[in-house]
């Protein structure tokens, strides 16, 4: 290149840089400068250079109009003959009255072109790679007035020409505009790999089991922002030279970015219908590596560059047609059992196909003339669904890690419970007895007592204690039932019976409360246990909902019922009473736990212990100022022949 094209090019970089810099200039001097005076040239001349022609600048300005024919801005496109490689273009420029004019050139198409003014070269792009579309500007000089412009493009593929008008204004003002066009591209592409290191960075913080989602999320958007980036013609701007590496690139990313999305489909849905999603993401594995390894032996061996050019089209091809039909499939397989995650995926993915399949219709009817862009945004849709996906992820981890640390606390509390349970079993089962007898031959002693003393004062004296006497040995009873809730003759009950039985003797105390006792059950129930010892267990609990009433509209309402399917009966009490907190809640059930006056917890220590014996189980719910629920399950029994 002469000296008078390295200048331009040099001043070609300085001014990129400085609109870059511009940019924080502020808004109404850049209005300003906006305003200058932008010249289009529509019109220009086009002739194909025959094959086996190599014709050199002077023999092409010596041809005057021959072989020439007009091409417009906008108009029909030439259609260019098949054995033709090489065109040139003619137009004049017109007068240069900028202060520092420059041409820019959109959608010039051209595998590799040479830029004359003055029979001087100005502007050398030679590629090696099938990359053909360009949009740069070169700097002028007002000398360069009303001089012949002629542009040699060699073409690489089917397209080759010029498509849009050519620019002529002020460099600073055709800068500005050269950088913005393609700039959504930039922020776009590296806004997505920085956000994806930032990612990889934030994996050594996360727990083990979302880094294979988070990893291979990382290498999906790592991969879509070096695609997008590599794909803008700001680089190519930009950085000419760079532009083998720069194609590169973008091979590599692509053909990393279905691997990392069968990886990532795999982790949220597993392995597909029939294993697919995972045999075919280890197909692609292999394939990627072994394209890599084309990538870059292509780089020192021709023979490997055209292997390298069969396989990287067909197997990419391959891949991405064979991916999307697998992926298509076991999105419709999740869709209908109505998994939500193949749902917003199947979104993402249906606007990225739609708009995918729209842009290349749009291509082959435009004569592959249209430049794909809207991909990119579609793009965004479908990472966007991934994202969801795998944040929907982390919080269902973190609900279970939730529900599981509730039942943690749940088995701690009983296992503190059973603890305590078992401590005051071995102590009442050691002294229960002693203590009753002592008691016993007391009370016989005060009644004697008392049958001898003449003095009203004396007996009530006499009576008090025989009372107090008597509660103490009631508390021992129920020691005793706690620590060993020997159920003795167990049979079979029909609950129907019992529960009539029950509501019978609660009934008066209910009444005497201003309340009353509703009982709906199923026909039928039987279970297996003791009759004193069942109704002994429920009618502590009934006694507690009576006891709870807040007004005279007290309601204890007793259901039994039993699911066909199930081998459990369900006996619930609720009330309206004043109901418990939920911190009061916990502790039921607790050794020494009661809200009464002169309680002492024993009694709903004992109904536990005999629920438990008949290998049922209990559960309380309350609101506050709401009432309390009791559900207590016990197994099913059916009615034998001879009952």
């Amino acid at each position: 290149m002469s000296i008078l094209g390295e200048t331009r090019g040099f001043i070609y970089k300085v001014a990129i840089l400085l609109v870059l810099l511009s940019f924080l200039v502020p808004g109404a001097q850049l209005d300003a400068e906006s305003k200058e005076q932008v010249n289009a040239i529509t019109e220009w001349q086009m002739l194909w250079e025959q094959p086996g022609e190599e014709m050199t600048i002077e023999q092409v300005s010596a041809l005057g109009d021959q072989g020439w024919f007009p091409v417009k801005a906008g108009g029909e496109y030439p259609v260019v003959p098949e054995d033709v490689k090489t065109a040139w273009i003619k137009f004049q420029l017109p007068e240069l009255t900028q202060i520092r004019p420059a041409m820019e050139f959109n959608r010039l198409l051209a595998s590799s072109l040479i830029i004359y003014i003055d029979n001087k070269i100005v502007y050398d792009l030679q590629r090696e790679y099938p990359y053909d579309f360009n949009e740069f500007f070169i700097p002028l000089f007002t000398s360069e007035s009303y001089k012949d412009v002629y542009i040699k493009l060699i073409r690489d593929n089917h397209r080759i020409g010029i498509q849009a008008e050519i620019v002529i204004g002020e460099s600073d003002e055709l800068t500005r505009r050269f950088v913005k066009e393609d700039l959504v591209d930039v922020i776009l592409g590296a806004s997505l790999i920085f956000i994806s290191f930032f990612m990889l960075v934030s994996v050594l913080f996360f727990n083990r089991s979302f880094v294979p989602g988070w990893n291979s999320l990382f290498l999906v958007m790592l991969s879509i922002g070096f695609m997008i980036l590599t794909y803008s013609s700001f680089m190519d701007k930009l950085f000419p030279e760079y532009g083998n590496v720069l194609y590169y690139i973008f091979d590599v990313a692509s053909s990393i970015l279905i691997p990392s999305i069968f990886f990532f489909f795999e982790k949220v849905f597993g392995k597909g219908p029939f294993g697919v999603v995972r045999y075919f993401r280890n197909f692609q594995f292999f394939f990627t590596v072994l394209y890599l390894c084309l990538i870059i032996g292509s780089i020192k061996s021709e023979k490997l560059a055209k292997l390298y050019d069969i396989i990287g089209v067909g197997g990419f091809g391959f891949s991405v047609i064979v991916g999307n039909i697998i992926l298509i499939g076991s999105l419709i397989v999740y869709c209908k059992k109505g998994n939500k995650e193949a749902i917003i995926l199947a979104t993402g993915f249906s606007i990225f196909a739609l708009v995918g399949v729209g842009e290349v219709s749009w291509y082959f009817l435009s004569n592959k003339m249209h430049m794909m862009f809207f991909w990119k945004i579609s793009l965004l849709f479908f990472l966007a669904s991934l994202i969801i996906i795998l944040v929907r992820k982390v919080m269902q981890n973190y609900e279970k890690a939730i529900m599981y640390s509730k039942q943690i606390e749940i088995f701690n509390n009983e296992l503190q419970r059973s603890e305590k349970i078992e401590t005051i079993s071995h102590l009442a089962a050691s002294i229960a007895h002693e203590v009753r007898n002592p008691l016993q031959v007391t009370r016989g002693f005060l009644q004697l007592l008392g049958q001898k003393t003449s003095g009203e004062r004396d007996k009530s004296y006499t009576t008090l204690a025989i009372n107090e006497l008597d509660r103490a040995s009631e508390i021992i009873t129920d020691f005793l039932t706690f620590a060993k809730p020997d159920l003795g003759d167990m049979r079979e009950l029909n609950l129907t019976n019992e529960l009539q039985q029950i509501v019978a003797i609660l009934e008066p105390l209910a009444t005497m409360e201003g309340g009353t006792l509703k009982i709906s059950f199923q026909e039928n129930l039987y279970i297996d246990g003791n009759s004193s010892k069942f109704k002994q267990a429920l009618i502590n609990i009934i006694k507690n909902s009576i006891e709870a009433f807040k007004d005279d509209q007290g309601v204890v309402e007793i259901t039994a019922f039993s699911e066909t399917n199930e081998d459990m009966i369900e006996i619930k009490i609720k009330d309206n009473g004043e109901g418990i907190d939920e911190t009061d809640l916990k502790k039921l059930g607790e050794p020494y736990y009661s809200k009464k006056t002169k309680g002492t917890g024993l009694g709903l220590m004992v109904t536990y212990r005999i629920i438990e014996a008949m290998k049922g189980s209990i559960q309380f719910s309350s609101v506050k100022g709401q009432g309390t629920e009791c559900c207590i399950r016990i197994p099913k029994i059916k009615k034998t022949d001879n009952s």
